[in-house]
């Protein structure tokens, strides 16, 4: 937790401000009982009225420049926290951004989306009520402590009794509680997994019927939760009734003790009464500092938990220095003119941990400038962690991966991912426009530039029958498009940005055989010489390919054209003839 407070380095002024004004209030606050025993003794005992109403006018002013204090106290502090909590939110995001596929994997969406949300709100809380009251609680029982002393030395004894017992009772809680807390993180975050699986998985849970085991299994988890935050909030709960019992048995000893020396004519019933004051200001603060503790508590417990994501070192590690072919050092990596738009694989293998099974095995071939690569294999077999490899989406375990003729582990990733247009398995569209969609490829694309795109990926035709053309919304994730219309505005936003490589990673697989045959046909006919990598299930979009590489379980199965494979491949055949098989008999 203590790491995260740098944040708070650009709000110095309002995290000194805010505990100062505070303690100003605090100050005034500790003054009114003494106004009060001098009403009392003065004003009262003598009947004099003009100096009760002076001692009234006194405590009215103090009670406006406390509010005064107090209000702005409030602010500075809520400016401190708010922009340590968005300046924190910036960092953990842009730290993400730079995790590798494998370590966000590893982590879970869900956890990484609690730490973005509900751990740093509960951390701008804590930093809110530290900056209020962990100066203004102390200075207060520690003040009404010394004030007493000023009143009465042997009264204000029973004063250094009751402090450190409240000091156990507050910390001993503190300290069984944090580790609750954490578990109620953590379960947290099982439930928030299991919605977000349900939520994205609705339509599947309802074609197979499993609405109430699902609902089952999500009551189950709630439930666990639910005891662990009961349990958690019963330890915490302790704390208000024990200080309580504490302050009241003191006020009794206080009250008693008052009594007798009033008789004895040591005290006077005024002093006794700021005394009392006193022991109430303490109570009241105490019971502010277990509120404070109980939420410092929760903070530190999800501030440790963003730390440990913050220490996740970024598994991709960008190139220090940049080098051209002919080693000068430049602005960009440059390679030379002829090994532009190549790619080469020599001797890959990638393991997506460590311990884990290879996921590729010795991939080895070489891709020229326009030539047309298509991936082909069974479902797991590794095509789309082969084409990853190209952006540097994962690192390899062994041997290299080229671009252009240059390691791609030498590239900045900027620069290396933008020779590249790559379309996901899963077409993935933003909430807003069309045309802010398809700009992402390249922000600076002419109205032309975009509608050729879209003519390039079969796009266009859909589009031009919106009512808005290009202005038409998109709703996260492109709820109100079919699939098809997805993949198509997918391709044409790789295709916006003219990339030198263009990577579509089973992208077709939504569209029927004739739209899928005009798609291959005008991305050949496209200007340029863009090398091509095409992952499917389909053999018939990869009949015209130069090289078709065949992968069984993270091997090169074969490797050739498709007339070559189907001569000598195996895994090829398998694949081929039960597509067609199936093909023929559907139009028996």
């Amino acid at each position: 937790m203590g790491k995260l407070l740098v944040y708070l380095k650009d709000y110095k002024k309002e995290s000194v401000l805010g505990p100062l004004f505070k303690l100003l209030e605090a100050s005034f606050e500790l003054i009114v009982p003494l106004v009060v025993a001098s009403m009392i003794d003065v004003g009262i005992a003598n009947g004099d009225k003009g100096y009760i109403i002076k001692m009234c006018l006194i405590m009215t002013a103090f009670g406006l420049i406390g509010l005064v204090c107090a209000v702005t106290a409030q602010y500075f502090a809520a400016r401190a926290a708010v922009g340590f909590a968005t300046r924190l939110r910036h960092e953990l995001f842009a730290h993400i951004q730079r995790l590798s596929f494998s370590q966000m994997d590893k982590e879970g969406t869900s956890t990484l989306i609690t730490r973005m949300t509900s751990d740093i709100n509960q951390v701008q809380s804590g930093v809110n009520l530290v900056l209020r009251l962990f100066l203004r609680s102390p200075f207060i029982v520690f003040g009404a402590m010394i004030m007493a002393f000023t009143v009465d030395v042997k009264a204000a004894l029973i004063f250094v009794v009751v402090i450190p017992v409240l000091s156990v009772i507050v910390f001993g809680i503190m300290l069984i509680s944090i580790p609750l807390f954490k578990k109620v993180q953590a379960g947290l975050d099982g439930v928030l997994g299991i919605t977000r699986e349900n939520l994205t998985g609705v339509r599947v849970i309802r074609a197979f019927g499993e609405e109430e085991g699902e609902i089952h299994k999500f009551d189950t988890e709630t439930d666990a939760l639910k005891r662990m935050q009961m349990f958690a909030g019963r330890i915490s709960a302790l704390m208000n009734p024990l200080t309580y019992v504490v302050i009241n048995g003191g006020l009794i000893v206080l009250i008693y003790v008052g009594a007798v020396r009033v008789e004895a004519g040591i005290l006077t019933q005024g002093q006794v009464v700021a005394l009392v004051n006193y022991m109430s200001q303490i109570l009241v603060e105490l019971v502010k500092l277990a509120n404070l503790i109980i939420t410092v508590t929760k903070a530190v417990a999800c501030g440790n938990r963003i730390e440990s994501i913050f220490e996740i070192q970024a598994g991709l590690k960008e190139a220090d220095t940049v080098h051209t072919a002919q080693g000068e050092d430049k602005n960009r990596i440059k390679g030379s003119e002829k090994e532009s738009g190549t790619v080469e694989f020599d001797h890959v293998s990638l393991r997506y941990h460590a311990g884990g099974e290879e996921a590729l095995t010795d991939i080895h071939f070489k891709a020229n400038r326009g030539d047309t690569i298509g991936v082909i294999g069974g479902t797991g077999s590794g095509k789309s962690s082969l084409v990853n490899l190209i952006p540097r989406f994962y690192d390899i375990e062994r041997g290299s991966v080229k671009v252009d003729g240059v390691d791609v582990r030498e590239y900045p990733l900027a620069k290396l991912r933008d020779k590249i247009g790559i379309v996901m398995q899963k077409a993935v569209l933003f909430e807003g426009t069309i045309r802010e969609n398809l700009l992402w490829g390249n922000e600076n694309a002419s109205e032309e530039e975009l509608w050729e795109a879209l003519r390039t990926a079969q796009a266009e035709e859909f589009v031009l029958q919106k009512e808005k053309k290009l202005e038409e919304r998109i709703e996260q994730e492109g709820r109100n498009l079919s699939g098809g219309q997805k993949q198509r505005l997918s391709i044409a936003r790789a295709l916006v940005k003219k990339p030198e490589i263009l990577i579509l990673d089973d992208s077709a697989s939504a569209l029927d055989y004739a739209t899928d045959a005009a798609l291959r046909k005008s991305i050949r006919e496209m200007p340029g010489e863009t090398t091509v990598f095409i992952v499917s299930q389909r053999a018939s979009s990869l009949l015209h390919a130069d090289t078709i590489i065949v992968l069984d379980d993270g091997n090169v199965a074969g490797m050739g054209t498709h007339q070559e494979l189907l001569r000598d491949c195996q895994v090829y055949q398998e694949i081929y003839y039960s597509q067609f098989e199936r093909k023929e008999g559907a139009k028996a």
